[in-house]
């Protein structure tokens, strides 16, 4: 697995490796000590999620607020997004920067955004499933949004 640790502190891109052979492909998508190991952290992962999404849809920058706030591993299964996360961590040194990633069902990158960031995505194929791992279960009345194009 290939990591990337971003500009942004706390944001991570993982690619896994990819064995191809005459009958497809495999590859690990998830692997507990791998994670832990490449975030400097142990994550416990309660949900995952599943969203499909039609070409221009904008989904987010949404976001849960604290004590319910949640890290994400998210990644496309189908499909291809550009994947936004912006940080919302008033103590932190990139406060209010944002990151995007095209993530797709080719590429296999992966983006683990922690706790304290809003987070996401354009659908930029006909159709996409998103999928991601969180670490706290939806909470409606901790829920939160950004406007997308706000200029700060």
């Amino acid at each position: 697995m290939k990591i990337t640790i971003c500009d942004i502190d706390g944001l991570v891109v993982l690619e896994p490796s990819i064995f191809i052979d005459s009958r497809g492909y495999f590859f690990e998508s998830y692997n507990l000590d791998v994670f832990n190991n490449s975030i400097l952290k142990k994550i416990n992962f309660v949900q995952d999620n599943q969203s499909f999404s039609k070409k221009n849809v904008l989904r987010g920058l949404h976001f849960q607020n604290k004590p319910f706030a949640q890290g994400k591993l998210v990644r496309v299964v189908y499909g291809n997004v550009y994947d936004v996360a912006v940080d919302l961590r008033k103590n932190s040194k990139t406060f209010l920067k944002w990151f995007g990633i095209e993530l797709s069902g080719e590429n296999n990158k992966q983006l683990w955004i922690p706790e304290g960031f809003a987070h996401g995505f354009l659908t930029l194929s006909d159709t996409a499933i998103l999928n991601y791992k969180v670490t706290k279960a939806y909470n409606k009345s901790a829920d939160n949004t950004l406007l997308y194009n706000d200029a700060e």
